[in-house]
């Protein structure tokens, strides 16, 4: 992977978005290229999606991306064989489309795993993604106001 100076990025979310292309570019192969659609998806499904990077560590400095609208939506990690998109509160969404395949097992989590040469279902993700919003303000929207 090459160096990529962190520390030189500015803060917030530019910081962010910039430490997400440098994932991007630091996987240089089809995984790259798989989160980059997946973004550029997430974003055209909600284009008020806040990205934000968690979880950084010496050993991952570039973190894991995440999408947040009202709360978390979804996780892009990178492994050697899939690109894997985790949904916060998956098991509390409909998927019509059958798209999640993997941690199925949980009460909260779901996940799809995108493979090397498989085709993204682009309106049902972009659905899944509205869907995922739409859940995280009925939330939010249930607790109500903030006392100061």
């Amino acid at each position: 992977m090459p160096k990529i100076d962190v520390a030189a990025a500015p803060e917030g979310k530019e910081e962010a978005s910039q430490l997400i292309d440098a994932r991007i570019k630091a996987l240089s192969d089809w995984r790259g290229e798989m989160l980059a659609r997946i973004r550029t998806l997430i974003k055209h499904a909600d284009p008020e999606v806040v990205e934000e990077v968690k979880w950084r560590k010496p050993s991952n400095m570039l973190g894991v991306p995440v999408w947040e609208h009202g709360g978390i939506i979804c996780t892009g990690e990178t492994y050697k064989n899939a690109v894997k998109l985790t949904f916060a509160k998956g098991a509390s969404l409909e998927d019509p489309s059958s798209l999640f395949n993997s941690s199925l097992e949980g009460n909260t989590r779901r996940a799809i795993d995108f493979h090397e040469g498989e085709q993204i279902d682009e309106e049902a993700l972009k659905a899944l993604i509205r869907a995922a919003v739409a859940l995280n303000m009925s939330a939010r929207s249930r607790k109500g106001p903030k006392s100061a």
